[in-house]
């Protein structure tokens, strides 16, 4: 299944629990297009939290991309520049993000930010990388706000399927084949929750009974799951990330109300929620890879549980020979698959790319990237958006079963169809390197 991607904590720190990642070019204050390149190499960056409440999961994402860097420069790199790939840890906290990409930006001088997570932190810091003129590709994050002005903030790209498309996606499939389910939402209350709410309710507003929020650190979830369960709902649309997935199962467990659960997909990781399941119950629940088994979900990138799709081989193989200690993850995943977006970037900027190249050959190129990713980009001129489609599954014992064929669609009243681009059938390389953008 693709990467499930969200903070993640313990009952001993709840309280700090963190948001998950819920035109013309600027004429002044930019960088030389040169910083950061040399004949023989280039230097890339991002802020992860490293340490801190959100460091489970999200820590491993650079260690997967940092992989896949390692493995192209083990093979002379691109156009015969090795990347340089940096990244510090801001511990989830917008202060320090701005900290981190200050130094990134004015004494590391990067080429480019690759992959800065997180909705609220990135927040902090994508006016002035614009500013800048600094390449802030594929952030890792489902915001709108990555990709759906490039008149506003033209160096910024987002990556992962946007929280409205996936709403929609998810609300049409419910209007198809649940069409009398009395319908709950639990929404986290901020950007993920919003937009997913929009998209959500293009379909089956008139099948809502309920609507519930919470807000991010409190982790008392029994008033919004009493009031879902008086409501009689049968199904339950839940935006929200890995920790409160576990609070949502538990409290359920305690108050006997059983519905279909369908998680957004940063929600929805099996081997983690199972291990906080297990956390927070004290070690009263045995939770496991299974415990979300009948699970509705969403996924963009086949994960870790799909071992016989070429890209998983692919990931395992540069893990072996580029990793450090630990098992492939669908977060490390998820950090070799931008990693391998930035490289085919750099291929389509030709052999001599600027910051400004880069940007106009995934504005131009961008819808053709090839990838792991199971739809096409929206990568253009007027959209800098990112995967613009995903399928429903369902969680047997850790592993995802198809419900749907690949559907792809856009923010607003777009079609939502079924994907006839082939992008699911895609194949790396034998070299495992981008041969072509």
């Amino acid at each position: 299944m693709g990467p499930r991607l969200a903070a993640v904590t313990g009952l001993a720190v709840a309280g700090a629990l963190l948001a998950g990642c819920g035109g013309s070019r600027p004429d002044d204050g930019g960088g030389s297009a040169d910083a950061g390149i040399t004949d023989t190499s280039i230097k890339v960056g991002a802020h992860f939290p490293l340490t801190g409440v959100a460091a489970p999961g999200y820590s491993e994402i650079p260690t997967g991309a940092k992989a896949y860097f390692d493995y192209v420069n083990a093979q002379g790199g691109v156009d015969g520049r090795t990347i340089d790939y940096t990244y510090k840890d801001d511990a989830y906290n917008p202060t320090n993000t701005s900290s981190v990409t200050n130094e990134l930006v004015l004494k590391d001088q990067i080429f480019a930010m690759v992959g800065g997570l997180g909705t609220p932190t990135h927040s902090a810091v994508v006016d002035f990388l614009n500013q800048q003129k600094v390449p802030d590709l594929f952030v890792s994050s489902g915001a709108l706000a990555w990709g759906d002005d490039p008149e506003d903030k033209p160096y910024t790209f987002g990556w992962q399927p946007d929280y409205e498309i996936e709403g929609k996606i998810i609300g049409q499939w419910v209007k198809q084949n649940m069409p009398d389910a009395k319908v709950g939402l639990f929404l986290q209350d901020d950007d993920l929750g919003r937009d997913s709410e929009k998209g959500v309710r293009q379909f089956v507003d008139d099948q809502i009974v309920e609507t519930v929020r919470y807000t991010s650190g409190n982790t008392d979830v029994a008033p919004q799951v009493s009031a879902l369960a008086s409501k009689d709902v049968d199904l339950v649309l839940s935006f929200n990330t890995p920790s409160y997935t576990a609070l949502t199962q538990l409290t359920a467990k305690k108050l006997n109300f059983a519905p279909q659960w369908f998680y957004s997909n940063i929600g929805s990781d099996p081997a983690l929620v199972g291990s906080l399941l297990s956390r927070f119950s004290e070690g009263a629940v045995k939770g496991s890879s299974g415990s979300l088994d009948g699970v509705l979900t969403t996924e963009y990138i086949p994960g870790v549980d799909s071992t016989d799709d070429p890209w998983v081989k692919l990931w395992q193989k540069v893990w072996k020979a580029n990793g450090g200690s630990g098992e492939l993850t669908n977060y490390r995943v998820y950090g070799m698959s931008e990693a391998y977006a930035f490289v085919q970037a750099l291929k389509a900027a030709g052999p001599d790319p600027t910051r400004e190249g880069v940007v106009e050959a995934l504005e131009e190129q961008g819808q053709e990237l090839d990838g792991p990713q199971l739809a096409p980009f929206r990568y253009s001129k007027d959209s800098h958006l990112g995967i613009s489609g995903m399928r429903i599954v369902r969680l047997e014992g850790g592993a995802s079963q198809p419900v749907t064929d690949v559907l792809t669609t856009d923010v607003g009243d777009a079609e939502i169809t079924k994907d006839d681009s082939g992008q699911a059938d895609d194949a790396p390389p034998s070299s495992g390197i981008p041969d072509k953008s």
